[in-house]
């Protein structure tokens, strides 16, 4: 079809109205008192009973313990759980591995609070570092005891880019078949897998889809990843049009790009402000990827409140994009590309760095510095010697030395774990340079 006839679809597709939100067994003061502000309506639905707006579950707020130790607040989650499935979202995404395989467990206590049949858990085998057979079952009945439930509604094969990848984690130590069975027993809903790769790794999953009978994919999909995917990627129209006309359901992660299309170059922030004014930047994001009428659900790893109350506010009067927001989409898409950003997302994959290198952090101050135009471009611009101490402060300030840029040794470990198939040691070479010059005044 063409573009045209793609967004009457779409808005045809995204208007679906699902039933009415479910309420918690007991709603707390913190769940009347962010009420506020949000518009009336129902979470859209592509797909009957599957809230259009899902919760990714990868990045929920931490807090340091008084040992020093990192943990998930589970105060937080449970307040945001509770506004959350007040508002109709009901699907939820997690792993095992998810900050530092904690992430299950928080998910489970606050949605243990609610009735089984009111949220919708996915959850992957990430089976990583060590894919035996045993392992791997185990990974899966733990998922389930976790839960204190007999069924996983979507469970995903995590993370694969190709059929490398597929026979090695699954397909030659025979968990395919132990998880078919799963399926047909009722214990698995859904199966199907997340992807991160290249257009043949992509075609070789889908080949599978005879023998497997794939029920949904998950896919980075957004307005940038479109047309620009970038390095060892699959751009995401090509992903979803296969999907699409293979009649899979898709489920989209890293809508916003790992936050980056939340925080944007100002003068392309101003692009979308001024079509826009009383929109957030987010919110164009979440209208693109909705958008879609194939779109069973867009996951959000919203990490405090105001990302919470913000998508509410997208998906709750939720607007399709006409054909000419399409078009600045991309015009906007294309323009980003001339930025020299890094395209982490900020999944932490790469984390642990065995030299103790801060690689998200890094990436993080670097992008958000050029985003806010106070990366310092040369020594000829206006106010340098005052730019170039606050930046170099700063960077100091934000990142430890012991766990700078300058630490890298290449191991390529990162490199392996990336799914946006970074070239993480180049990136970091690239910053420590900059860096340097900044600090001998060459720049």
């Amino acid at each position: 079809m063409d573009r045209r006839d793609f967004l009457k679809t779409a808005g045809l597709g995204a208007a679906a109205i699902g039933a009415a939100a479910c309420a918690p067994k007991t709603v707390g003061e913190s769940l009347s008192s962010t009420q506020s502000g949000l518009p009336e309506g129902t979470m859209p639905q592509n797909y009957p009973g599957i809230g259009l707006l899902g919760y990714g579950c990868m990045r929920w707020p931490m807090v340091t313990g008084d040992d020093g130790t990192s943990r998930i607040d589970q105060d937080e989650v449970n307040r945001l759980v509770d506004v959350a499935i007040a508002h109709g979202v009901n699907y939820y995404d997690t792993s095992p591995n998810y900050l530092g395989g904690q992430s299950e467990r928080a998910t489970a206590e606050a949605l243990s609070r609610y009735p089984r049949d009111k949220w919708l858990l996915a959850t992957k085998l990430s089976n990583f570092s060590d894919w035996s057979y045993d392992n791997s079952v185990m990974m899966y009945r733990n998922s389930l005891e976790i839960f204190n439930t007999d069924h996983v509604d979507y469970y995903l094969l995590h993370s694969i880019g190709g059929m490398d990848a597929f026979d090695t984690r699954f397909g030659s130590t025979g968990i395919m078949d132990f998880l078919l069975r799963e399926r047909e027993l009722g214990h698995i809903r859904n199966l199907g897998f997340s992807f991160h790769g290249d257009q043949k790794g992509f075609d070789e999953l889908m080949s599978l889809h005879s023998r497997y009978h794939w029920d949904f994919v998950q896919i980075q999909m957004n307005y940038v990843d479109w047309r620009h995917a970038g390095r060892n990627n699959t751009n995401a129209e090509y992903l979803y049009e296969v999907l699409d006309r293979m009649e899979i359901p898709v489920v989209i992660m890293e809508p916003l790009r790992g936050g980056r299309l939340a925080d944007m170059p100002l003068t392309l922030a101003d692009m979308l402000q001024a079509k826009d004014p009383a929109g957030s930047l987010a919110s164009w994001a979440f209208r693109f990827a909705g958008s879609f009428p194939r779109v069973m659900c867009v996951l959000s790893g919203m990490t405090y409140m105001e990302h919470l109350e913000d998508n509410l506010r997208t998906y709750l009067d939720f607007k399709p994009l006409s054909e000419e927001e399409m078009e600045l989409l991309q015009d906007v898409a294309v323009r980003m590309e001339t930025y020299p950003l890094v395209r982490c997302t900020g999944c932490n994959y790469c984390m642990p760095c065995p030299y103790g290198i801060d690689i998200p952090g890094i990436f993080k101050f670097y992008n958000d510095n050029l985003n806010a135009g106070t990366y310092v471009k040369s020594s000829e611009q206006e106010g340098y010697a005052r730019a170039r101490r606050r930046y170099l402060l700063a960077y100091d300030k934000a990142i430890p030395t012991v766990r700078q840029a300058d630490h890298c040794i290449g191991c390529g470990r990162c490199e392996e774990a990336c799914p946006q198939h970074l070239q993480v040691s180049s990136e970091l070479r690239r910053i420590d340079d900059y860096i340097e010059s900044l600090k001998q005044g060459t720049l």
